[in-house]
């Protein structure tokens, strides 16, 4: 669209501006479909940064293309008789036509110079763009939101200029217009403003009731029929809009509690992973921001819930020191089958209360979000960074000593069998997935009610992970000690959690790791080993296979 407008000025408009023609020129923003419908290409601009804090690179507007996917040319006498200073005048023109052109020449200019940036902002060029947005002419809108969307794209400064002249608020007007470009546009601006830490409590406030009620609910299926239409561009949209929201939920505290609580958001969230995973779409990229959006509105999330919420989820099992692992029922101990079936049966009044109908953040904590993570990570195989949120999101909701992280651990492993897609996971993961992914194992092992059971699948995958030489490729610290501290949890219940880890030459790498402290990250995992090692030397049993290995009692007491 924005080409075919210049192409048309160029031939109405020749005489009046210059004796020159404007060449078509590479344009970005507005236009993402040329001739029938048919999707440009798209510079290469989002990439997903789930490495670093779950943020995205923002996405900049585009350079256009023509129909068989080759960069149109910028011949000569193209812009040659126009300048930054003069792009700008056009933009407080009277005529359309000129604000249409000012804009093109901003958008093409900016698209990748960092020093025109600078100069359209020091022109003031962002407070006429502004105004701009919610023009009578929708040409004018679609490029001076183009040209916006590549002002900010990589520049703080500009994204602070369009948030202090009133931005937000224009650009949430122009999102009710019924023009599927300009909402690509004003999308692309928000996610691209996202990516700025000092903006986000900010984009918080002033959008998220809009945003949800004018694209998420009606996008992702949650509003209407209950199954998600979109044509192309309504995708694009959906997916900047998510990609929003994930940059948002990484922020504050006070910025996760608004999303929690904004009607509809989470819905939606969890509405459109649902219908994807239902029709086979579950490596969507849409479904990746969601997916994100959950795992981060997940974190300390039993810290961060209403009170009342938390209360009713605790139950009556919680005593005034705040623990559950200890509790006696009775005369029976902790382990007892007494006290197994006790607890199970209070997990059960509580589970049964809880299932019901949930909406909004309540979707979070509800036993039916367990079956939703274990789908993808069995279903999604090409996109890792949906499976790592995934397990980084069951992760959030099974940690810590509260009872309900216990009861959602067990009924990942009782009934949603979710220890098999996680191991699956584990063999092929990279560093990062293999922090949630232990993560995760390491909280359903403290919780896990057969110890037996689950040491005889976990322990051999685990060992596999660990180093036991000096040239052997070792995970980071991290991972090696929620590795250790899974098989710590497993041997102070389970003598065959011990015996595996013997007999799957356990003891080398353990060895290995607890004489390593040459840094402070192999201090903690060499304090994690000696701990595991000392918990291994209580079987007696084992004392035999320990010295046919070479090892002697002071090999595992000693620090």
């Amino acid at each position: 669209p924005a080409m075919r407008t210049l192409q048309r000025f160029q031939s109405n408009n020749r005489s009046r501006l210059s004796a020159g023609s404007f060449g078509t020129v590479p344009a970005g923003g507005g236009g993402a479909f040329l001739g029938l419908g048919e999707h440009s290409s798209r510079a290469p601009s989002v990439r997903s940064l789930a490495e670093s804090g779950h943020h995205l690179a923002e996405p900049r507007a585009m350079e256009m293309y023509n129909g068989h996917g080759t960069l149109l040319g910028h011949h000569a006498g193209g812009f040659d008789d126009i300048d930054l200073p003069s792009a700008v005048k056009y933009l407080i023109a009277s005529d359309p036509n000129l604000q249409v052109l000012g804009a093109a020449y901003l958008q093409h200019k900016c698209y990748s110079d960092s020093s025109a940036k600078k100069q359209a902002r020091s022109l003031q060029a962002m407070p006429k763009l502004v105004k701009l947005f919610n023009s009578p002419n929708q040409e004018v809108q679609r490029h001076a939101t183009g040209a916006m969307r590549n002002l900010i794209y990589d520049n703080a400064e500009n994204k602070l200029a369009l948030v202090e002249e009133n931005g937000i608020y224009e650009l949430m007007r122009t999102l009710r217009e019924p023009d599927d470009e300009l909402r690509k546009n004003v999308t692309g601006i928000l996610w691209n403003l996202s990516s700025s830490d000092n903006l986000k409590d900010r984009l918080a406030r002033d959008t998220l009731e809009q945003l949800t009620d004018l694209v998420l609910v009606p996008l992702s299926g949650l509003g209407g029929s209950g199954v998600i239409q979109q044509n192309p561009s309504e995708a694009e949209i959906f997916y900047n809009s998510t990609g929003f929201l994930r940059n948002l939920s990484s922020a504050s505290q006070q910025t996760r509690q608004k999303m929690r609580e904004c009607h509809g958001l989470v819905d939606s969230m969890i509405h459109y992973v649902n219908s994807s995973l239902e029709v086979g779409k579950s490596e969507d990229k849409s479904v990746e921001n969601a997916v994100c959006v959950l795992r981060n509105l997940s974190y300390r999330l039993y810290d961060e819930m209403p009170p009342s919420s938390l209360q009713r989820l605790e139950g009556h099992r919680r005593n005034a020191g705040g623990t559950v692992t200890g509790e006696l029922v009775g005369c029976f101990s902790p382990q007892s089958k007494k006290a197994r079936e006790h607890y199970l049966n209070a997990d059960i009044v509580t589970f049964t209360e809880v299932s019901k109908d949930p909406k909004g953040m309540e979707w979070l904590w509800n036993p039916q979000i367990v079956g939703i993570y274990n789908r993808l990570l069995q279903r999604c195989e090409l996109n890792k960074h949906t499976t790592e949120a995934a397990s980084g999101a069951l992760q959030n909701i099974t940690a810590g000593d509260r009872r309900w992280a216990g009861v959602l651990s067990r009924l990942a492993l009782e009934q949603e069998r979710i220890l098999n897609p996680v191991l699956d996971r584990v063999r092929t993961a990279d560093h990062h997935q293999l922090r949630s992914l232990t993560g995760l194992i390491r909280n359903l092992s403290r919780h896990a009610r057969n110890k037996d059971e689950m040491s005889t699948k976990v322990v051999s995958h685990l060992i596999e992970k660990l180093p036991g030489s000096v040239g052997d490729k070792a995970p980071p610290a991290d991972v090696i000690v929620n590795i250790i501290a899974v098989l710590n949890n497993l041997v102070v219940e389970s003598p065959m959690a011990a015996r595996d880890i013997v007999y799957f030459d356990g003891l080398r790498k353990l060895f290995f790791i607890k004489k390593r402290r040459d840094s402070s990250d192999n201090e903690k995992s060499s304090r994690a080993a000696a701990s595991l090692l000392g918990n291994m030397w209580q079987y007696t049993k084992l004392h035999r296979d320990f010295k046919m290995k070479g090892y002697r009692k002071e090999d595992f007491l000693s620090l």
